[in-house]
């Protein structure tokens, strides 16, 4: 069992990890542009193309961590229906295993641009930075995204005492 928790969390430390460094990296590259566009007149050519590509890393590296903790975005209008009815719980693991499911199909979709993008050679226009790494980056973390919020959603439905700190506040 110890190796099981130990695996967990290096599967929330590495993603997290990632985004910072990526934010960090933003960050300093953002500072950067603006010191040198306003002093030397001489912005970085590739920034625009480095915020893409960090942005994507930051969003998709904590998309699984946020969606575990069903920290994400929920409208929430049919909640008080379900909250009188005593269903909340039902409503929360039925959408959340629906939604975790329905992620099946952007991940795919993604899976095969990037293949198309590395048969044509696509490369970023300052770097020549192929972007089927960074598409096969987003559908790899979207389809452990939709995982875990199947788990999450199956969780909820058949043993929700076991959530533990994965909790829906």
């Amino acid at each position: 069992m110890p190796i099981l928790k130990r695996l967990v969390q290096l599967s929330v430390a590495v993603p997290m990890t990632v985004a910072a460094i990526a934010l960090f990296g933003l960050m300093v590259m953002t500072f950067a542009d603006v010191v040198m566009r306003s002093t030397f007149n001489a912005p970085i050519e590739a920034a625009t193309e480095l915020t893409r590509i960090a942005i994507a890393v930051i969003v998709f590296s904590a998309l699984p961590l946020l969606s575990a903790g069903g920290q994400h975005i929920a409208v929430d209008l049919l909640d008080p229906i379900f909250v009188r009815l005593h269903m909340k719980r039902l409503l929360d693991g039925v959408v959340t295993v629906l939604c975790g499911a329905m992620l099946y199909y952007p991940a795919t979709r993604v899976i095969v641009l990037a293949e198309r993008s590395r048969s044509y050679g696509d490369q970023t226009e300052y770097l020549n930075i192929p972007t089927f790494y960074l598409g096969w980056f987003i559908a790899i973390m979207t389809f452990a995204t939709g995982l875990v919020m199947v788990l999450r959603g199956l969780i909820l439905l058949f043993a929700p005492n076991k959530l533990g700190l994965i909790r829906n506040d």
